[in-house]
């Protein structure tokens, strides 16, 4: 059928997309149309739901509801994608600054010499 491949191919091109692209401004902007278009696909589908069972029945699924059913998974799958990966970064973030706040601090180790000698005995 046409809709298992169709969705495998969108599987696989948000996988492929978000493990090249994550981070850049082409991404971004990249998501912000996505989610556009996506909003606008949700308002034609409440409004003309006739027309989302008649792209249902050209792609191979029998209802126009069980197409917007796999739509919402592979956006649920982009989404999950999506935050896994900001989430990496900002951990890889937080590990940058502080090991930079650790090196600003660090303290270098007293001389063997000039240790106290109250410590000594």
């Amino acid at each position: 059928m046409l809709i298992q491949f169709l969705l495998i191919a969108a599987v696989v091109v948000l996988l492929v997309f978000f493990l090249k692209n994550h981070g850049t401004t082409k991404t971004a902007a990249g998501v912000k149309i996505g989610f556009l278009l996506f909003l606008v696909l949700a308002v034609v589908a409440v409004i003309r739901p006739v027309e989302v069972s008649k792209v249902a029945e050209f792609v191979g699924v029998g209802r126009g509801t069980d197409l917007l059913l796999y739509a919402l998974v592979v956006a649920f799958g982009f989404q999950t994608i999506n935050t896994y990966l900001r989430f990496k970064e900002l951990e890889l973030r937080y590990a940058r600054l502080a090991r930079a706040i650790a090196l600003r601090n660090a303290e270098a180790p007293a001389p063997k010499d000039a240790e106290d000698p109250a410590h000594s005995a």
